[in-house]
């Protein structure tokens, strides 16, 4: 599977567990850190562990489980590495807070069919 299908694999998994404002960014050769970002939010500390919970589960199920995984003691943030995909779920105040949609404006925003959009 390639990083931008687990892209998008994972953006399903997120709205199809009701993740808010789903973003997916293309950061090849803006960053060491990652290829792409997929961040999301999260209503309550309920659905945020929902939402890491079922990513890792399903991504595992299609052989691209998690490297390494941060922040899920912490109600607020969450941090999935998938290799070439990093995924970040936040409470909405906490994304509001931290600002990567802002921090990364200039990267190439990856189209993806969402609930909300359609």
């Amino acid at each position: 599977m390639t990083d931008l299908e687990k892209v998008h694999k994972l953006a399903e998994i997120l709205d199809s567990k009701k993740g808010r404002n789903i973003i997916a960014l293309d950061l090849k050769g803006a960053t060491i850190i990652s290829d792409y970002f997929v961040i999301c939010s999260a209503g309550s500390p309920a659905q945020m562990h929902a939402l890491y919970e079922a990513a890792c589960e399903e991504m595992a199920k299609i052989d691209s489980p998690p490297v390494r995984s941060e922040g899920m003691k912490n109600p607020d943030w969450a941090l999935v590495d998938f290799g070439g995909v990093m995924l970040h779920i936040f409470s909405m105040q906490m994304r509001d807070f931290y600002g990567l949609d802002n921090l990364w404006a200039e990267a190439e925003k990856i189209e993806i069919n969402t609930i909300d959009e359609v």
